[in-house]
């Protein structure tokens, strides 16, 4: 019988890796193998992939550029698609529409230069723009929410699926899109603003950023979401947490809301600190503390 990779290979124009360790893929760099990893050629690609995946039985899910996410040790069965490959960007006057593997550095950068302001709140944050809608990512000057006008998804069987921005149901650190769907690409209404005013407000949220949070280690920025009206990061540390290691995962000495791999962590490390936080936490302020970060996968 032979192997459905070979047979998905066939169906991609894109580029088809078997066993792809996704400590590779991940700025945590943990991970065990996928299936399949997928880098489709663009959109069309996507939704052939996804429908060849669908009539198959074969999951399928996204892989943006990693940066909020863990893998377990396992791997995952089925197929990663590889959407920071979907890199389309254009503008119209004051609005910007992009495929979802954007970076979100990128994105910031294209509308500062035309002096469109809106997206100011993406100074220093990372990953791509798929990731950043399914998970509303945002700072304290803004969230996606406040300047997307649709979003455009593939479903399991490939078909194109678009909503404007209610549709999209956007909360903090979160939102409606279904996790079935892939997300293909986002347009986004901004507004005139000087150069200045624009740099002026990235350069102090990074210069805020770049003072709290730890420097030259692997990572997947703020792993819980804060409570309302607090700090996942105070509560954590007013445990007494900061600096506590499972194996060579640590929760930082720098920002407690932040779980670092020092080098050669395991996703069964970082998840004994997971659930020490929580308890910890908990018991304490009875406040129970939810991920910000996805975790998938299985345990080896």
């Amino acid at each position: 019988m032979s192997d459905w990779r070979e047979d998905l290979a066939a169906v991609c124009r894109g580029e088809v890796r078997r066993d792809e360790p996704l400590a590779k893929h991940t700025t945590l760099r943990i991970g065990g193998p996928v299936d399949a990893w997928v880098a489709p050629a663009d959109r069309a690609d996507l939704a052939a992939v996804r429908a060849f995946c669908h009539a198959r039985g074969i999951l399928s899910a996204p892989l943006g550029a990693g940066s909020n996410l863990l893998v377990k040790d396992g791997g995952v069965r089925g197929v990663l698609v590889a959407t920071d490959h979907l890199r389309a960007l254009e503008r119209t006057g004051t609005v910007i529409r992009c495929e979802a593997g954007v970076s979100t550095g990128k994105l910031l950068s294209v509308a500062t230069i035309a002096e469109l302001g809106g997206l100011e709140f993406l100074g220093g944050v990372p990953g791509s723009v798929g990731g950043g809608l399914l998970g509303n990512a945002g700072t304290y000057l803004g969230e996606f929410k406040d300047v997307t006008t649709e979003v455009v998804s593939i479903d399991a069987a490939g078909r194109e699926i678009r909503r404007d921005n209610p549709g999209c149901g956007f909360v903090y650190r979160g939102s409606a899109l279904p996790r079935s769907e892939i997300v293909a690409s986002a347009t986004f209404a901004l507004r005139p603003r000087p150069r200045a005013e624009i740099d002026a407000d990235v350069r102090a949220l990074r210069d805020r950023r770049h003072a709290r949070e730890p420097k030259k280690v692997a990572n997947a920025g703020s792993f819980f979401k804060n409570p309302p009206g607090d700090f996942a990061g105070r509560l954590i540390e007013a445990c007494g947490l900061k600096g506590r290691r499972q194996g060579a995962a640590e929760i930082s000495a720098v920002h407690a809301n932040w779980i670092v791999n020092t080098g050669g962590a395991t996703a069964a490390d970082v998840l004994v600190l997971v659930e020490l936080a929580r308890a910890e936490v908990e018991a304490r302020f009875g406040v129970h503390l939810e991920l910000e970060v996805k975790v998938v996968g299985e345990d080896r």
